[in-house]
This record gives structure tokens, C-alpha cells and sequence, in this order.
């Protein structure tokens, strides 16, 4: 008999959750703002640049007020936020730009990067995890339980300079950073693929340790379930109880890391992005965070808070999805 799929309960908790945002994205941004007016920095002399150091203090005045530096705290986050529900993110003063146009230009490259490194966190971590359950305590466990633990314990960037050194300046199999290559003022699918693969193999190596111990251990239990002994009792192939009953039931605590990774992931994105010059938002970022500007930092914040929210909703549904004994209205 066929389980009917709870997709009214499932609606209801993703509204909940939708409105529980509100006041969590209101939060942040105004904490954006707060940090930012406390921050030593000045925005009118990171925007003025050279020329502020010259300027007379009559023109950086006109300049500050013409920004709205020169707004009190509260009266700047409550302008941005009225004119970002209409759809004006305000301009970027670093990118001479509109923040919406900073976005829309390097979203779409830091989305492949972490869409490409995660599905290959799930899959490696996942196999890996498998083989190792399989035999615990045999040689592939052991190494790979190690290397696990080596990668949990190696920062991204330095992942990432490591990559570089081995394989585009000793081996030259693969390029060293960018979107495409130097000589070429073109973006193709072949360059993109190639560029892609240093970046993405390291941002899903930082991401693979938890997922390759959290299946692990996940199917070393389902392994020792009574289900899972009758199966075997039942002459079933070691293949159809290891991938049919062991796996499934492994994969569940799975579900609920994908939520808790993606600030993870968002924050190796940044670091992977910045060592291999990944034209994403990591540049952009870091330009809003020295220079304050305000209109793009808290745009960037309010769009990582709803990636971290949306990753947490997505894996509670995963669960309550594939868990025929999860309630999502409870």
C-alpha cells in the first residue's frame, strides 16, 4: 500500500517557517547596520578613495550626505528596508552600481560553485560512507575515517593553495583560477568546466568529512537492526540489504545535516571563491565589509540568512518526506 505523501502538514510547517523568517531577516539587517555605524571605518573616505585625502571637509560633508552617511542608525536601516520591500536594494558605494546589479551579476557563479561542491560532498561521503559501514575496522575504513578527520581538521583556503600548487603549477593538468582563460575574452562552457573543477573539488572536500562519518555511522547501526537481520535471514543478497534496507535507513540523520551545512558552505564558498578568484559574491563581500557599505552588506547578509534558512526548512522536509514517523505539524 502506497504511504499518501503528508503535503498539507508539510505546506503548513513551511509557512510557519516562512513567517518566523520575517522577524529573523529584520533582526539581522538591523544588525548590519548597527555594526557597520560602530565600525572605525569610514564609508565617505573608502568612497572618495585617493581623491578623499585632498578633498576639503565642505566636499566630503555634500559627499556624506549625498551617501546617507549622515543619517542617525535607526532613520538609514528603516529607508533601506522600506525601499528594499519594492524592490530598490539602494546603490553599492564601492561597486558605483546598484546592489541588486552587484548581485544579479556574481549570484549565479557562487550558486554553481556550491550547488557543484555539495552534490559532490553528498556523493563521495555517501559512497565512501557505504564502503566503510560495509567492513568496520577493515583497511577502507580505517583510511578513510582518517582522511576524514584530516580534511575536518584542514581550512578551506588552505585546501584550496594546496590544490593550486599540485595540480596547476606542478602538474599543469588543470588552471589556477579565474572564470576562463587568460588570453580569451569569451565565456565558454569548456572553459567555465575546467575553471570549475579546482574550486569545486575543494569547496566539496571541506563539506565531505561530515557526511561520509554521518553515513557511516548511520549505516554501521541500520546494519545491526532487526529489520535488517531478518533481510539477511531471509537469503536476500548482501547488495539488496546493504543498499536497499541498510542505506535507506542510514541516509536519515543525512537529511537533517544538509540544513546545518549550508553556513558551512556558504562561509568555505567565500574563502574557496576569494583563493581561486571565482568571480561569485565573495569579492563583493569583502568590499562591503572594509569600505561599509551598508546598502550591499545588508543585502548580502539578508540573502546568506534565507540560503541558511531555506537549507534548515528543505532538510526538515527531506525528513519528514522520506520518515513515514516524522510529523511535520507536531
Amino acid at each position: 500500500m502506497t504511504r499518501r505523501l503528508p503535503w498539507g502538514p508539510l505546506a503548513r510547517m513551511a509557512g510557519r517557517r516562512a513567517l518566523a523568517a520575517v522577524p529573523v531577516l529584520l533582526v539581522v539587517t538591523f544588525g548590519v547596520f548597527a555594526v557597520a555605524a560602530a565600525s572605525p571605518f569610514d564609508p565617505v573616505k573608502a568612497y572618495a578613495g585617493t581623491a578623499g585625502l585632498t578633498a576639503s571637509q565642505e566636499n566630503l560633508d555634500q559627499l556624506r550626505a549625498n551617501l546617507g552617511a549622515d543619517q542617525p542608525l535607526v532613520p538609514r536601516w528603516w529607508d533601506w528596508l522600506t525601499s528594499a520591500l519594492t524592490g530598490d536594494l539602494g546603490d553599492s558605494s564601492v561597486m558605483r552600481q546598484p546592489v541588486a546589479d552587484v548581485i544579479a551579476e556574481r549570484i549565479g557563479w557562487s550558486v554553481l560553485l556550491a550547488a557543484t561542491a555539495f552534490a559532490v560532498a553528498v556523493l563521495a561521503g555517501t559512497v565512501l560512507g557505504v564502503l566503510a559501514a560495509r567492513r568496520q575496522g577493515g583497511p577502507l575504513d580505517r583510511t578513510v575515517t582518517a582522511i576524514a578527520y584530516t580534511l575536518e581538521a584542514a581550512p578551506a583556503f588552505w585546501l584550496g593553495l594546496l590544490a593550486i600548487w599540485v595540480f596547476a603549477l606542478k602538474l599543469g593538468v588543470l588552471p589556477a583560477g579565474g572564470l576562463t582563460d587568460t588570453a580569451s575574452d569569451t565565456v565558454t562552457f569548456g572553459q567555465v568546466a575546467s575553471h570549475l573543477v579546482l574550486p569545486a573539488l575543494v569547496l566539496g572536500a571541506s563539506q565531505l568529512p561530515w557526511f561520509l562519518l554521518y553515513v557511516r555511522q548511520g549505516v554501521a547501526d541500520a546494519l545491526e537492526e532487526d529489520p535488517v537481520r531478518g533481510a539477511r535471514a531471509r537469503g536476500l543478497s548482501e547488495r539488496t540489504v546493504l543498499l536497499g534496507h541498510a542505506l535507506r535507513s542510514g541516509l536519515l540523520p543525512v537529511l537533517t545535516l544538509i540544513g546545518s551545512r549550508v553556513p558551512e558552505l556558504i562561509t568555505g564558498a567565500l574563502l574557496v571563491e576569494t583563493v581561486f578568484s571565482w568571480p561569485g559574491i565573495a569579492a563583493a563581500t569583502v568590499q562591503a565589509a572594509t569600505s561599509v557599505d551598508f546598502p550591499l552588506l545588508a543585502a548580502l547578509t539578508v540573502l546568506a540568512t534565507a540560503a541558511v534558512l531555506l537549507g534548515n526548512l528543505l532538510s526538515d522536509l527531506l525528513y519528514a518526506l522520506a520518515d513515514p514517523r516524522v510529523t511535520p505539524d507536531a
